[in-house]
């Protein structure tokens, strides 16, 4: 029998597909991210889980999942569930199909709702090509350095980010991809408080300074090259680090979506600065 990755409502249960209750009564274990979340999504759904319910989470996947896969191994059905949306989609599941897969066991899924789908879909950018990123690091440096190294990301980026950091994350995205990059900010898909903010990176991380709460997935746009001269390179490599920017970053940032070298632009802020300083 196979892994079921099991996708599930991102807010509204009225999403939830006649596939998934079909898989949540007719497994033979259902290991879920959150039991007491899966419960309460089946009485909603009015399904009766099987006796064998168990926690599969990102703090117990190396012990659990040896165990489960006994479970396919040996016959049983088991489907896979997260909080919300597609398993192993920065949520715990990967660590299990890949032991599944190498077991030459079966790995199916049913396909439903998804905060990175629709998040694209209501921005209002561009949704040909696109990447997803998942969550940002939280310590600012390393932050900083992931988002310089997709600065010239030319798709249509996705993330998902935490009410608590997400000033944080917006301010940095500003200082590295740009003040006036497009972006959207997406709040609490599919339930009652829904909420979408567009416009520039600046613009949206003073509006979140003043905090925002709910289940957070942004969406930006991707890099343009532009044809601009070297001097206003220069200015805008200045204008963004005396707002707290590394200059290296920033030198990094500017090339990518002006089309100037980084050793070009970080000379020739150089020599700007040893100009105004005498």
């Amino acid at each position: 029998m196979p892994l079921v990755l099991a996708a599930t409502p991102i807010g509204d249960p009225r999403d939830a597909s006649p596939r998934l209750r079909e898989e949540l009564a007719g497994a033979d274990v259902v290991a879920a991210e959150d039991t007491r979340r899966l419960r309460r999504l089946a009485g909603e759904l009015g399904v009766d889980l099987p006796e064998r319910v168990v926690s599969y989470h990102e703090h117990n996947e190396a012990t659990k999942t040896a165990e489960l896969l006994e479970s396919v191994v040996a016959g049983e059905r088991v489907v896979l569930v997260t909080d919300a949306g597609m398993p192993s989609v920065s949520d715990p599941g990967y660590r299990f199909v890949r032991a599944c897969i190498d077991a030459d066991e079966v790995v199916t899924c049913v396909p439903g709702p998804s905060a990175v789908l629709m998040a694209l879909a209501v921005s209002g950018l561009p949704v040909d090509r696109f990447t997803f990123e998942g969550f940002l690091p939280r310590k600012a440096g390393e932050r900083t350095r992931l988002l310089t190294e997709i600065a010239q990301e030319r798709r249509t980026m996705v993330f998902f980010e935490a009410p608590h950091r997400i000033a944080a994350s917006l301010e940095a995205m500003a200082q590295v991809l740009g003040p006036d990059r497009p972006a959207a900010v997406c709040r609490e898909l599919t339930k009652t408080w829904e909420e979408v903010r567009r416009g520039g990176l600046a613009e949206l991380a003073e509006w979140a300074a003043e905090g925002v709460k709910g289940e957070i997935t942004v969406v930006v746009g991707g890099a343009e090259r532009t044809s601009i001269s070297i001097e206003d390179a220069v200015a805008e490599v200045i204008a963004r680090k005396d707002k707290g920017a590394r200059l290296k970053d920033v030198c990094a940032a500017v090339a990518v979506s002006t089309g100037h070298s980084k050793k070009a632009l970080y000379d020739a802020v150089l020599a700007h600065r040893r100009e105004h300083s005498d």
